[in-house]
């Protein structure tokens, strides 16, 4: 049987440099979208809903994209013409979305550029999976990490240099984008498209039938995961749908009655609505036994091997905590340490522009920790190097309460993106030991649900939570989102890693 070969270091290099542009593009967003929308008129309690547009695309582009990647073939490949057809879209975003007039335009611009992101990201996880060996590819995640730790750094901090450096203006009339982020933005979109494009070109994939015989090379790993190609059961479907069915129902009533924001409704809505989808599939798969990509999708997401299953309870925790401290670093810094939340006045705008600097901090850390990663695994296991990042980035999260000096909130980052760099690494290389190759894509789509429904659980109870559980001081969310990310990093113990070993 016919095993994936050994890539060298710069092969690896190669593959992995796209990210450095997808990265920059999501630094960008991360640190600046909030601001845009507050700059554009948004209160606070209603940023987190702005980002709903994020997870919404996600939860449909991924599976999608990850479904026809794994079932075409081009002369470019499978996984490189999304990457180069999300590049194309995102850089036309990144140039327009600081230039929107209105606060709708710039949700609107949001949902375009997420959804340009996630076509290219989804692919990039999957193909660590594709081209490299169970015993590369903990070395392959930790690559990716490096250039997001890198891209994001310089992104976070873009618009602050492009101040205190260049002189470009970061304050401007009420209601218009700040000369400084608007050229950090158009700097993006340069970036991102180059690297992707580096990645396209000098990178090639393997063919399917190579990927067919590297699929029975792994067949009983798969059989160690109860993985059966057989489609699910129509009852599970039914099961499932019925699940997702009380819970939105319940949710709804419970807003209802105890008269909570309206946006919390969104989340019952989308609850109730892939309820519906998984029932939409039953029927197809019952009555005219159909095979089409929705059916796949929630077939697969039925029988996930199992140690996917316990990835997704670690997923879900992480992801709640990160959207938590990318949502709310800047309400919470400008307030807490800076004593305003007037987004007109410089003591804002330079609290905002330090929060970019802060964000650069700790992908900072995490392209440097991140080349530390394998050599961690290597003396302990995958698992417990991510659960001791985990731990260290949750008490670091939490711990911004206890400064007032905001030179001093570089040491929490640190700490942070020591767990960024795990984040983006480990639950992937633990992650594909234990998928098909033949479904690689798919799965990592599947994957992308339990990052983001903890994000559509961020924007649609966050807001709410802040205003009256926290009295609209963020730097209490902030302090939450670290409280969940420690229990992220106690589930990860639990986790069964198939392939514990390839280091």
């Amino acid at each position: 049987m016919k095993r994936k070969p050994r890539l060298s270091f710069w092969q690896i290099w190669n593959m992995s440099f796209g990210f450095l542009g997808i990265q920059f593009g999501f630094g960008l967003q991360n640190a600046n979208v909030s601001r845009i929308f507050q700059t554009l008129g948004a209160e606070m309690d209603s940023i987190p809903i702005l980002w709903i547009a994020a997870p919404i695309t996600g939860l449909i582009i991924q599976p999608i994209i990850g479904h026809f990647s794994d079932n075409t073939w081009t002369r470019l490949g499978r996984r490189r013409p999304y990457f180069l057809a999300g590049a194309i879209c995102a850089s036309i975003g990144l140039i327009l979305m600081p230039n929107s007039p209105t606060l709708w335009i710039a949700a609107g611009m949001l949902w375009i550029m997420d959804a340009s992101i996630n076509v290219s990201m989804e692919p990039f996880r999957a193909f660590v999976g594709d081209l490299l060996p169970d015993e590369q590819r903990t070395k392959g995640f930790a690559m990716q990490s490096f250039f997001i730790g890198t891209g994001a750094v310089v992104a976070s901090a873009l618009p602050y240099l492009l101040t205190n450096v260049f002189g470009v203006a970061n304050t401007a009339p009420e209601g218009v984008i700040p000369p400084s982020v608007k050229w950090a933005f158009y700097t993006g979109g340069a970036v991102y498209f180059i690297a992707v494009l580096v990645t396209v070109l000098t990178t090639k994939e393997y063919s399917p039938e190579e990927v067919k015989e590297f699929e029975a090379a792994n067949a009983d790993k798969r059989k160690a995961q109860n993985y059966s190609e057989d489609f699910a059961k129509n009852s599970s479907f039914i099961k499932l749908s019925g699940i997702f069915a009380l819970m939105g129902i319940a949710t709804f009533a419970f807003v209802y009655l105890k008269d909570l924001e309206r946006e919390i409704y969104i989340l019952a809505g989308i609850l109730l609505l892939f309820s519906l989808l998984m029932l939409i599939s039953w029927a197809m798969r019952k009555f005219k036994d159909a095979k089409n990509g929705l059916v796949e999708v929630f077939s697969d997401l039925i029988k996930m091997p199992s140690t996917m299953k316990q990835l997704a309870v670690v997923q879900f925790f992480t992801w709640l905590a990160l959207f938590a401290m990318w949502i709310y670093t800047t309400a919470a810094v400008t307030d807490h340490i800076y004593g305003t939340s007037d987004t007109k006045s410089v003591l804002y705008n330079n609290g905002a522009d330090w929060v970019g600097v802060l964000f650069g901090v700790y992908n900072g850390a995490a392209a440097l920790f991140a080349f530390l990663l394998p050599v961690l695994a290597k003396h302990t296991s995958r698992k417990i190097t991510h659960t001791i990042c985990l731990i260290i980035g949750g008490i670091s999260l939490a711990s911004i309460y206890l400064f007032s000096n905001p030179d001093m909130l570089i040491i929490p980052m640190i700490g942070v993106g020591i767990a960024w760099a795990s984040i983006l690494s480990m639950p992937y290389a633990i992650l594909t030991a234990a998928l098909p190759e033949h479904k690689m894509g798919i799965y990592m789509g599947i994957f992308n649900f339990f990052i983001v429904l903890p994000q559509i659980l961020a924007a649609t109870i966050l807001g709410a939570m802040t205003k009256h559980l926290f009295h609209q001081h963020a730097i209490y969310t902030l302090v939450f989102g670290g409280v969940m990310m420690l229990i992220a990093g106690i589930a990860t113990l639990f986790v069964k890693d198939v392939g514990e070993g390839y280091v």
